[in-house]
């Protein structure tokens, strides 16, 4: 069966998750995680992308990128973010190979309905995987900078997040409740089986208006549609 293309679009947010080569872990130290954000950083003003979210686990990364005028930017990205981190962890390790999975995923986000929802799913990872209780535990997410814990002025805020209220202090706090209601199973499902499968995260009328600027049929599947009471 033919592996699904990757798409993407300009000026639309994207979750991306790349993994570790068989699933080792490519983050050992605090160093290796400062050097790829050190990294993303850097490519982000190259580029001209915007980093809407990230979360750096044991052994993949989690990312919401907005590629700007050209989608190719964002397979740019990831391609040097690959490239220099493992060339990075040959150099220490005094060996050769590949660091990471040959192919990306990808799902195009629909930003109205579902953006707020996948930062939040990147968010709250490392407590899915029990490695801290609250997101505010974990250093190596976008989440402390979200909501004032910390400083991180290359962090771009999505139209949703400033959406939220008239001021960053109100913002902050109404983005941590969000948060804090967390994930219904339906909506986590849902989520991740997009961008496993380098699907669309969003609705049929998202999905309808993609098929006429692609010209392409899309696999359509099940909701998962944030809970209205978050």
């Amino acid at each position: 069966m033919p592996r699904r293309s990757r798409i993407a679009f300009s000026h639309l947010p994207h979750h991306v998750v790349q993994r570790g080569h068989n699933r080792r872990p490519v983050f050992i130290t605090d160093k290796d995680r400062l050097t790829y954000l050190a990294t993303l950083e850097e490519f982000r003003q190259e580029l001209g992308l915007k980093v809407y979210a990230y979360c750096l686990m044991t052994n993949h990364v989690h990312l919401v990128i907005d590629p700007g005028h050209d989608p190719a930017n964002l397979g740019l990205l990831m391609k040097r973010l690959a490239g220099r981190h493992t060339r990075r962890i040959n150099r220490l390790e005094r060996k050769t190979g590949t660091s990471w999975e040959g192919r990306y995923k990808c799902s195009p986000i629909e930003t109205d309905r579902y953006l707020l929802a996948c930062s939040r799913y990147l968010d709250l990872n490392p407590v899915r995987a029990n490695m801290v209780v609250h997101p505010a535990d974990y250093p190596w997410s976008s989440y402390r900078a979200k909501v004032g814990l910390t400083d991180c002025d290359w962090l771009d805020l999505d139209p949703c997040y400033l959406g939220l209220a008239e001021t960053l202090d109100r913002q902050r706090i109404r983005y941590q409740a969000w948060v804090e209601a967390g994930i219904h199973e339906t909506e986590l499902k849902f989520l991740r089986h997009a961008v496993q499968r380098n699907q669309l995260t969003g609705s049929e009328k998202f999905i309808l208006e993609v098929e006429q600027r692609t010209g392409e049929r899309i696999l359509h599947r099940g909701r998962g549609r944030p809970r209205s009471d978050d």
